[in-house]
């Protein structure tokens, strides 16, 4: 994780350099990848700094995937309401303030350096605490969880989005009382932490439904709901839960009493339009400029947390149209450059990939695809590279700056498994490999130069499609 804290602005001045300086003290930490499974370290530390969790109200997030984009429409459709929010979110792209916004927009470097001197002091009383029980220090993302509460409480803000960083019971963000959770799809992922079966995985994100709250669901495996259906009666908490109506969704699909669901979709330009049904009401040819089936259903899931947020009210057909219209999701089915076309997405495991493909071959009349892919060591790159396949003509094989990276070359032989020899390349370094896809794509074109029906996608990590985003000079989200 090297990308930071952004380009000075003129803002934040003389901040920017001791931003810097904060984020790396705090990046020599544990690594949010690699920590205690316990809320009871960020307890103790936001019980230090005076409870600040407590003086907002909040929704939570958890799932696999979608829950940043879910997220991000969920706080866009919060604002439209005059309510003063905060957004918490991982990872980030471009700088590591995206993680902690406050009504929509990163905090500046000069805040990001007040909030940390305002929890230094406690963080070092627990750091030492810790270390005199024989444990590590505060990790990376326990810090970052109490900065943003800190920072949400002294904004203040009237709500907080926030999600989890992973699982759900013991993540660090748990120490939130949500009164509405939000659960995207569960697939699976982090088997190390969260367990081998969808149930076992269900059971630890969970954990954010809280007593008395709505817990908002997206369709899943029956396995899943089960196990939120008996963590919702546990905590007498209301379940809604989105009706799967699949592919064949329409303007005549109804809902059932208790459920939510996409009524209708259909492609526009730039993104889609759909037709929802919430807890309060159904809402008709709604633009959202984002691509794929996936992210109709994560603007479902934002809009019913709103409704359920509001106690079960519809909301106003000008508010969501105009929220929804505003959305952005940076890193996620991304165009970064035209002649040829360069998409990012940040799908890190079989069931994002299995979502962005579908998105690629829906939205874009590619004739020919190349792909740039580099993947973590701990993530289902077979898997991954397997959902690719039937849409790639070629595939490059790069790794991101990441330590955590897979080799390379042991990456490759998992895609010449796959692709077959003749389809795969390899370029050690990612400028390298871009450029490479670009000239494989254009190479296949039949009016080479001009780039029209070629393409290319970089896929793998959320690391990866920043540093090719950088590569494009895409704005900071």
């Amino acid at each position: 994780m090297t990308r930071e804290v952004g380009p000075p602005s003129p803002v934040d001045g003389p901040a920017n350099a001791r931003a810097q300086e904060i984020y790396h003290e705090i990046l020599r930490r544990t690594p949010e990848h690699d920590f205690d499974p316990t809320i009871e370290r960020v307890r103790r530390v936001i019980s230090l700094l005076g409870d600040p969790q407590q003086s907002f109200r909040a929704i939570h997030l958890t799932g696999t995937n979608g829950k940043t984009s879910t997220a991000r429409m969920t706080e866009r459709l919060l604002r439209e309401l005059g309510l003063r929010t905060g957004r918490f979110t991982s990872p980030h792209l471009s700088t590591v303030r995206e993680r902690i916004a406050i009504d929509g927009e990163p905090i500046s470097a000069a805040r990001w350096v007040e909030v940390w001197d305002d929890v230094a002091p406690y963080i070092a009383m627990v750091d030492a605490e810790l270390e005199a029980a024989g444990q590590s220090r505060l990790s990376f993302f326990e810090v970052l969880t109490s900065m943003a509460y800190a920072a949400f409480a002294d904004a203040p803000v009237d709500v907080a989005v926030v999600e989890v960083g992973m699982g759900g019971e013991w993540d660090s963000t748990n120490v939130v009382d949500a009164e509405v959770a939000v659960v995207t799809p569960i697939a699976m992922d982090h088997e190390r932490w969260l367990g081998h079966d969808l149930a076992s995985i269900a059971t630890v994100k969970s954990g954010i439904i809280k007593d008395g709250a709505t817990c908002v669901s997206a369709a899943q495996a029956p396995e899943v709901t089960d196990v939120l259906a008996a963590a919702a009666a546990r905590h007498r908490a209301r379940l809604v839960v989105e009706a799967a109506f699949g592919d064949a969704a329409d303007e005549d699909a109804q809902a059932t009493p208790g459920e939510i669901a996409v009524l209708d979709r259909r492609v526009a330009v730039g993104g889609q339009l759909v037709t929802l049904q919430g807890i309060g009401g159904v809402y008709e040819d709604v633009f959202v400029p984002l691509h794929g089936a996936h992210q109709a259903h994560n603007a479902l899931l934002a809009l019913a947390a709103v409704e359920a947020f509001l106690g079960g009210v519809p909301l106003a057909a000008d508010v969501v149209e105009t929220a929804f219209a505003d959305v952005t999701s940076p890193g996620r089915m991304e165009l970064v450059r035209t002649s040829p076309a360069v998409i990012v997405d940040a799908a890190h495991n079989p069931a994002g990939a299995h979502a962005a493909v579908e998105a690629i071959e829906e939205a874009f009349g590619f004739s020919r695809l190349v792909g740039v892919v580099g993947i973590m060591a701990d993530k289902d790159a077979a898997g991954i590279l397997t959902e690719l396949e039937p849409v790639l003509a070629e595939v490059v094989i790069t790794r991101s700056t990441s330590l955590r990276s897979m080799d390379v070359e042991e990456l490759a032989e998992i895609a010449r498994d796959i692709f077959g020899e003749d389809r795969v390349r390899v370029a050690e370094q990612l400028p390298d490999a871009v450029a490479l896809a670009a000239e494989l794509a254009e190479s296949g074109d039949e009016m080479p130069g001009i780039g029209v029906g070629t393409g290319v996608v970089a896929f793998g990590s959320v690391i990866l499609a920043a540093e090719v985003r950088t590569l494009f000079g895409a704005a900071a989200p």
